[in-house]
């Protein structure tokens, strides 16, 4: 996108949000938007389809803290030279040589220049060398199962993005010609015309429409805006360790650019199911495993469950207290580096709620043979 088309759109509006907003507040609004408008939900629904393209172009911007700051800039360039001008606001009202001063000619191409990378007579120059786009960054999500974030997967996404068209290659022009500068701007996207004073106003062709180039003879396919919706399959893969809500960068995977530009990036937001036996802790796994009352108090050999399925034995000790967590080596999640994080076995023991008459008369021996001893009297003596 180009700075001239930058002016005519309000972003922020697109998104619902403030100019104030935050990120997060933006990214928010955006997936609400996404989610409601996505041609998956809706098929066959233009407006729908439409709409998905303006909340992902303006989220493109909005979401880059150095687009969103050109952005920014450049709505307010242009709204102080549409209300007037610097220099209060009325022609002739800052001094010679200043903004707003008499005699005074300026071209906003110039001063946009210096943000969007040339001006004057160099920007014109480079506007009709190339009219390359680079490909918009789009964000994407999925939901894999616990295992899959654990070892990895690869997913495949069905995208849909407003790409270079396939049959004029993103010029807008028919087979066979080219788009031709536009001879009334000569090339650089903006034309120059009085205010009713001295104070000269820059602002996009309304002929090229800040193209700088003219389709005379517009492609079919694309209707001669070099864009046309895209969908296609990609088979990214996750990586082993991926946790829920992680952002993935995928460089390159995002819409196609034209011209030469280069593709834009795909974000792909990941969301990972809860597992109902195990959990994550870094690059450990964890499980809770209930211990018998006798186990816990004479010790015991048990058997845990792995998340790959082969089960491993753990000694418990005696006296082992509810709550006491065991590592199992090498039984966890994949590390960054290729190796295995490790199992952290926590026991809980299982207080039984109903007795049969055995069980009863055992629990009155061990009560018996405790000798009346009071496991809370050291309680009473440290509040003393």
């Amino acid at each position: 996108m180009s700075a001239s088309d930058w002016s005519t759109k309000d972003f922020y509006a697109t998104l619902g949000v403030a100019k104030t907003a935050s990120a997060a507040d933006i990214k928010k609004a955006y997936r609400t938007l996404a989610r409601d408008n996505h041609p998956d939900s809706n098929p066959g629904n233009k407006a729908a389809e439409d709409r998905f393209k303006e909340v992902s172009e303006a989220y493109a911007v909005l979401s880059n803290a150095d687009k969103r700051k050109e952005y920014d800039e450049q709505r307010t360039l242009f709204g102080q030279f549409k209300g007037g001008g610097f220099g209060g606001g009325q022609p002739g009202g800052g001094a010679p040589g200043q903004p707003g001063g008499p005699g005074v000619d300026f071209d906003l191409g110039d001063l946009l220049g210096g943000i969007f990378g040339g001006g004057g007579a160099r920007g014109r120059a480079r506007g009709r060398q190339s009219a390359g786009r680079r490909g918009d960054d789009l964000e994407t999500e999925a939901t894999i199962t616990f295992q899959q974030s654990v070892d990895g997967a690869t997913l495949p996404l069905r995208m849909t993005s407003d790409e270079a068209c396939v049959t004029c290659h993103g010029t807008g022009a028919k087979p066979g010609t080219v788009p031709q500068v536009c001879t009334k701007c000569q090339g650089s996207g903006m034309q120059t015309g009085a205010s009713g004073g001295v104070f000269a106003m820059t602002e996009p062709c309304d002929k090229c429409r800040g193209r700088g180039l003219v389709v005379e003879h517009p492609c079919e396919t694309c209707r001669g805006s070099g864009r046309s919706p895209s969908s296609r399959t990609l088979q990214v893969r996750v990586p082993p360790g991926v946790k829920d809500g992680q952002r993935i960068r995928l460089k390159g995977k995002g819409g196609g650019g034209s011209g030469g530009a280069p593709d834009g990036d795909l974000y792909l937001v990941v969301h990972v199911e809860a597992h109902s036996l195990f959990g994550r802790k870094g690059d450990h796994l964890t499980i809770t495993v209930p211990v018998a009352f006798d186990e816990a108090a004479i010790g015991a050999q048990i058997q845990v469950p792995t998340l790959d399925g082969a089960p491993v034995r753990l000694k418990i000790p005696a006296g082992t207290p509810s709550g006491r967590t065991f590592r199992v080596k090498a039984k966890g999640g994949t590390t960054k580096t290729g190796g295995r994080g490790d199992l952290l076995v926590t026991v809980d023991v299982q207080v039984p709620t109903e007795l049969s008459d055995a069980q009863r008369a055992a629990v009155e021996a061990l009560r018996e043979a405790r000798g009346g001893i009071d496991p809370r009297a050291g309680l009473f003596g440290a509040v003393s």
